[in-house]
């Protein structure tokens, strides 16, 4: 009898203490970036509605800030304007930015110890690496990806190679793409062998050569690069022998952002790209193709890439509750899978991965499988203090050496000597 009165009672507090909950309402602005093609946009809107219908009490507020840098600058404006977001996704590796100003709070002062070991424990290592400082998070990965080889297979077929075997190393990546590249009737190339874009974001396609060669960007603090030492310079010299020596890739820089139209028009047989126009390319190209991991050197290799949820210093009590109970919800399994069905992102935890839906769907459109196997492979985008004046420093190198201005050597050891400069006060 006892008992039972206790139940009561507990269950009586618990609905209680929902009703209070309820009765509050709060609303939730987050910014939110719209990076690649696909369905990002119309997908975080149909996700907030049904949180929304699942907690009466809470507005969802998306807001589409454009690039990635468009929604850092926004948000950051808005911080230090004194109207914080709760959240939003931005690029993960602004996280020294974003921790050096003071604008953002750690994850941990809001978790239990619960929470820090059975959520923030389940996403996958690789993510993570972009997403803690010295083991302290900043950042909750969500629209993550990493990026892999597409490829046309009936380009494939028509030279004589096989549609179900992608090039495994830089040799045979080669050696592929010099059979790819097709000349007209003038004499012309009509269609490259591959296309790596070197303009857009082009620290973070070079960073998977570099890793696949075994080579380091940063110390993984913020404080040091290594953009000076020979797997850096062989794989950017790589690179550029691609174009250069080999003629088997668009001489001068490549736009990123036209990259998967030259791959749909023919311009191109194999290209490297984020996951997260995997949709797109399913939807647009007009032939079969095939995706791969990034071939290897002296091992696979990729950087990690994407956005994390960020909370804001500021941000009242009340709304801070909602925005964790928000985030976990969108990171849980069922919808990390709807999310990553959508858009061709990294479901970023291995239990999303298990849910039925994505089962089914990997059974349909085993490519999705891609870039997750990759992971065990990756590692994170190049980061550091000062982030914008750093990448920015590197991007420019790589520039400069596809426009044939500079030699890599020379091109990394500037970048290399100016970024020091940057960092010495990290130090």
């Amino acid at each position: 009898m006892i008992k039972t009165f206790t139940k009561i009672i507990s269950l009586f507090v618990f609905v209680i203490s929902l009703s209070s909950f309820s009765a509050k309402a709060v609303e939730l602005e987050f910014y939110f970036p719209v990076a690649v093609g696909g369905a990002a946009a119309s997908t975080v809107e149909e996700l907030s509605n049904k949180y929304m219908e699942l907690n009466p009490g809470v507005t969802i507020k998306p807001i589409y800030a454009g690039s990635y840098t468009d929604a850092t600058t926004k948000a950051i404006t808005a911080a230090k304007g004194g109207n914080p977001p709760p959240m939003a996704v931005l690029i993960a590796i602004d996280i020294f930015k974003f921790y050096d100003e003071d604008l953002v709070l750690p994850w941990d002062d809001i978790l239990s110890d619960e929470e820090k070991e059975n959520w923030l424990g389940g996403f996958y290592p690789a993510f993570m690496k972009n997403s803690q400082i010295d083991g302290v998070t900043y950042g909750i990965p969500f629209q993550r990806s990493t990026p892999v080889l597409y490829y046309n297979k009936d380009a494939f077929r028509e030279v004589g190679l096989d549609p179900d075997r992608p090039p495994q190393n830089w040799d045979e990546q080669l050696e592929y793409a010099k059979k790819l590249t097709k000349k007209g009737s003038d004499g012309n190339i009509e269609r490259y062998g591959i296309r790596i874009p070197t303009k857009g974001f082009p620290s973070w396609l070079t960073s998977g050569l570099i890793y696949q060669n075994g080579g380091k960007m940063t110390n993984g603090l913020g404080t040091e690069t290594f953009l000076d030492t020979p797997e850096v310079i062989e794989a950017v010299q790589y690179l550029v022998d691609l174009s250069e020596t080999h003629k088997v890739m668009r001489p001068g820089t490549l736009e990123w952002g036209a990259t998967p139209k030259a791959f749909f028009e023919g311009q191109t047989a194999m290209m490297w790209t984020t996951t997260g126009n995997l949709t797109n390319v399913r939807k647009n190209a007009p032939f079969d193709f095939g995706v791969a991991m990034l071939p290897a050197k002296k091992s696979f290799g990729a950087p990690t890439g994407g956005g994390n949820f960020y909370i804001f210093k500021g941000t009242p009590e009340d709304e801070l509750q909602a925005t964790k109970d928000f985030v976990k919800w969108m990171t849980a399994p069922d919808q990390a899978g709807v999310w990553s069905m959508a858009t061709g992102y990294v479901a970023p935890r291995p239990d999303a991965w298990e849910t039925q839906a994505m089962k089914d769907y990997v059974a349909d459109f085993p490519p999705a499988l891609v870039a997750k196997e990759q992971l065990a492979y990756a590692d994170a985008e190049f980061s550091t203090y000062e982030n914008p004046k750093t990448v920015k420093i590197f991007n420019t190198a790589l520039e400069n050496v596809m426009s044939g201005t500079i030699s890599p050597a020379d091109a990394m050891k500037q970048a290399q000597a100016d970024i020091d400069k940057i960092l010495k006060d990290y130090r």
